[in-house]
């Protein structure tokens, strides 16, 4: 069975499954749920993305998908100053604490929409890379979670640690992984 199969299989029976209860009583982090693929498999899940929505509406549950792929190319069309970053690349740097919190504010928008039976899915995050962290982004978000954030992430989960893209440091995050 190919890795995408496994996630959905999983993602199916353990998450959605109208039979398990969403508790209410859960923190921020803990209603954060990390889709773990190998990278090279990214457009292969874009053309699955419906089999995800159709297994969790097929449970009753919401669906809500954020694409972050193109955000940052929408962010510096529209910033007063993306000449001289354009220029000058190194200028950058002290603008990306402007892009994290656009990106913050576009998620907690999001969330904000959805209910408490709703998955909010988050597709992109490869995209992020170098100019934000995925778990800053991630934790600043948490605690407007009503229903479960689900992050597609391409990387690996080992030893309690994500690593996006399967490179540099990762981190230890409460979130629950579902892995390939």
């Amino acid at each position: 069975m190919s890795p995408l199969n496994n996630l959905l299989k999983t993602y199916r029976q353990h998450h959605v499954h109208r039979d398990l209860p969403w508790p209410d009583n859960l923190a921020g982090p803990q209603r954060v749920w990390f889709a773990v693929y190998p990278p090279e498999d990214e457009r292969r899940l874009r053309t699955r993305l419906a089999e995800f929505e159709i297994a969790t509406k097929e449970h009753g549950r919401g669906w809500r998908h954020v694409d972050l792929t193109d955000v940052f190319a929408r962010w510096m069309a529209t910033h007063p100053y993306r000449e001289a970053y354009f220029q000058n690349p190194s200028l950058i740097g002290g603008a990306l604490e402007g892009f994290h919190e656009h990106i913050t504010q576009l998620l907690e928008r999001e969330l904000n929409e959805a209910d408490s039976h709703t998955v909010v899915a988050v597709t992109g995050a490869a995209s992020l890379y170098g100019l934000t962290k995925v778990s800053r982004v991630v934790s600043d978000v948490a605690s407007g979670i009503r229903g479960r954030l689900l992050l597609f992430f391409p990387g690996t989960y080992t030893h309690q640690s994500y690593h996006l893209l399967g490179v540099g440091d990762g981190w230890n995050y409460l979130s629950i992984p579902i892995t390939v």
